[in-house]
């Protein structure tokens, strides 16, 4: 865990200052082209903001092996519509998590707390739009998600603004978490990430999916690369959508993945890693040198 008087690497404040941190350049980086993709019918956001918001529903996440996953997307229902932003149908986005430094996000989802919470930063980096947000659990377990635009270069910076503070702290009282001001203006960055996202609306129009690809993170100068895998979020109502029906006949079932607790429990290695254990097991247990790194 970060004990309170932890400082962040000279690399880790260099990068916050200059928000390299948090914007850096992804070309060199994406390398999953999902061709089966490119054939999908294209809609723009709006609409599908109209057709399927999400901001409450159920998450069922999947994790794919990338060297399959252009084949899983073949056998998807041919009406299933792509987003598509600016000509684009994958886009670069960026998030910065912020904690205390007794990290009670992190430790209240590890002990499954049903007041449990995130605050994020997420930046779209090709449009240079950001949001702040807060994640909580609404009844039977929906996720509950509030955003508010914000400025993106101070999201860049990961900074978290005087105002931003305030607008958490409502949030999170009005969610029950618990008396928001004291916690809230404890928070600090402690992990940045970078992703290459697509987004799919079911055909049925109940639901939709993203699938994040090029993953990246990085905590304290800690860096964590998963270019070998692949997440896929089903974001819909308590009914399955026709993408997890297909995902399970292919035996592939929901894992117990969060990119923040994920991340933060792999790069920092006195953490608990009880509930991710399946995941970390299967899927990063094949990169010997992370590991080394972390015990050096």
């Amino acid at each position: 865990m970060f004990a309170t008087g932890s400082r962040p690497s000279a690399e880790f404040n260099a990068n916050r200052q200059t928000g390299l941190g948090l914007v850096k350049e992804l070309e060199d980086t994406m390398t999953h082209e999902l061709h089966n993709l490119t054939n999908l019918e294209r809609i723009s956001l709006d609409d599908m903001n109209a057709r399927a918001a999400m901001l409450t529903r159920v998450d069922r996440k999947y994790v794919v092996p990338t060297d399959c996953l252009d084949e899983l997307l073949a056998l998807m229902n041919p009406a299933t519509q792509i987003l598509e932003i600016g000509g684009k149908i994958e886009q670069r986005y960026a998030s910065c998590y912020f904690d205390t430094p007794e990290l009670h996000s992190f430790m209240d989802t590890a002990h499954k707390r049903r007041r449990r919470y995130k605050v994020r930063t997420r930046s779209y980096l090709d449009s240079e739009l950001a949001f702040l947000e807060v994640k909580t659990r609404g009844p039977r377990g929906h996720t509950v998600k509030k955003r508010l635009a914000y400025d993106f270069a101070q999201a860049a910076r990961m900074e978290l603004s005087r105002e931003g503070r305030f607008w958490v702290a409502e949030r999170l009282e009005a969610a029950q978490c618990f008396d928001g001001v004291g916690r809230v203006d404890s928070l600090v960055p402690v992990l940045s990430g970078t992703y290459t996202r697509s987004t799919l609306l079911m055909a049925d129009g109940q639901g939709r999916a993203t699938i994040d690809t090029d993953l990246n993170w990085e905590s304290w100068g800690r860096e964590l690369q998963a270019p070998h895998i692949a997440i896929i979020e089903m974001k819909s109502g308590a009914a399955p959508s026709e993408l997890d029906r297909l995902l399970w006949a292919n035996r592939i079932r929901p894992s117990r993945i969060s990119k923040y607790a994920t991340a933060m429990a792999l790069l920092t290695p006195d953490l608990q890693t009880n509930r991710w254990t399946r995941v970390i097991d299967r899927f990063f247990t094949m990169m010997p040198t992370l590991q080394q790194a972390l015990a050096a």
